[in-house]
């Protein structure tokens, strides 16, 4: 199961944590080609869900990885 969270204007750019143990399973979160998200503009649960995957790099997500967002 992918998450993505996509409550900003579209900035061309996602920041992903993929998960260790569920292939297929990552959260995602827009950003700017730096990897800078823009706090503000998420949800309340999306900022939950960003500070959690920051919280437990390396034990249940890898570390994460900006790239270009696609379409959907």
């Amino acid at each position: 199961m992918n998450v993505s969270v996509t409550s900003l204007p579209d900035s061309g750019y996602e920041i992903r944590f993929q998960s260790l143990f569920k292939p297929g399973r990552a959260l995602s979160f827009p950003c700017d080609a730096q990897g800078l998200v823009q706090l503000d503009s998420l949800s309340e649960r999306a900022r939950d869900n960003y500070f959690y995957a920051r919280a437990v790099v390396g034990r249940e997500f890898a570390h994460p990885s900006v790239q270009i967002s696609c379409p959907h």
